[in-house]
């Protein structure tokens, strides 16, 4: 897993370098590029820290499905292994757990603006797949008001490879962008197994506390997946060294390499009023 609270002085050292400057080019430079230039195509919108927040050891998002109504209320998405009462054990499921966890909500700059608070653990778990989803005390419109901030919406379809992605982190307050470079039939790590992983290319070198964090496709700006783990030191299926295992059964280690779980299929699962049914249609999250 991405550890919580790992590598902080090592992530510090590591928010990138400043771009160089741009020299403007003379007006009939300009007047000939606009004329020989070909219609530039538009460019997705720059995905920010609107709608991320900061556990105390993770990294999550707000987030609706397309069907939430603005009374509802609020979700928040972290990983399985990002729950206060710790890592659930393979084969187990949390739901409707009292819980009074506080997040602080970024906005697009990745400034803290508020703090919202839990009423309950919704669902959470590590088997299959490894995410949490909290209830607020606050509905989507009240976030809106407050502070100006719309949810994420989640993605209701599969991702395909070669998709552009960003990770948010509301912990460290940092973005890594890359593709999604393939999926994983099984990802073992320790004794956790997951299926149908997002792989990234080598460019989202995510570290510990951004667990949690939303993957989102930077072309439609809907979630995709939570980011959650990474091979770390090349080891084979250990702690934070997960390894691939395909449809036959060949382990494959991939050293440096990240790691994140799919969110399309817990969208059928959000029924109204935010409340989380395993039963309902197309929900394909693991039951009790």
């Amino acid at each position: 897993m991405n550890k919580p609270l790992v590598g902080a002085f090592l992530a510090a050292l590591l928010l990138g370098a400043g771009a160089a400057p741009v020299v403007a080019a003379e007006p009939a430079q300009q007047a000939q590029a606009q004329e020989t230039a070909p219609k530039a195509v538009p460019e997705a919108k720059a995905v920010t820290f609107a709608g991320t927040v900061a556990l105390s050891n993770c990294s999550g998002s707000v987030v609706r499905s397309p069907d939430s109504a603005p009374t509802d209320p609020a979700l928040v998405l972290s990983n399985g292994h990002c729950l206060e009462s710790g890592f659930p054990g393979p084969g187990e499921v949390v739901v409707d757990q009292p819980s009074s966890r506080t997040f602080t909500l970024l906005n697009a700059s990745g400034d803290g603006v508020g703090t919202l608070k839990a009423s309950k653990i919704a669902y959470g778990t590590m088997t299959d797949t490894d995410l949490s989803l909290y209830e607020t005390t606050s509905t989507y419109q009240q976030i809106e008001d407050s502070y100006g901030i719309q949810a994420l919406e989640l993605e209701t379809a599969h991702p395909a490879a070669g998709t552009a992605i960003t990770v948010a982190s509301g912990y460290w307050k940092r973005t890594y962008s890359c593709d999604i470079d393939g999926f994983v039939h099984q990802l073992k790590e320790g004794r956790w197994t997951w299926k149908d992983s997002v792989r990234y290319t080598p460019e989202c070198q995510t570290i510990g506390g951004t667990s949690g964090s939303p993957v989102i496709d930077d072309a439609t700006g809907k979630v995709v997946a939570v980011n959650n783990t990474g091979n770390e030191s090349g080891q084979e299926c250990t702690d934070n060294n997960p390894c691939e295992v395909d449809e036959n059964g060949e382990v494959t280690v991939r050293e440096g390499i990240n790691y994140a779980q799919q969110t399309y299929n817990m969208v059928p699962c959000i029924g109204a009023g935010s409340k989380i049914d395993l039963n309902r249609e197309g929900c394909g999250l693991p039951k009790p």
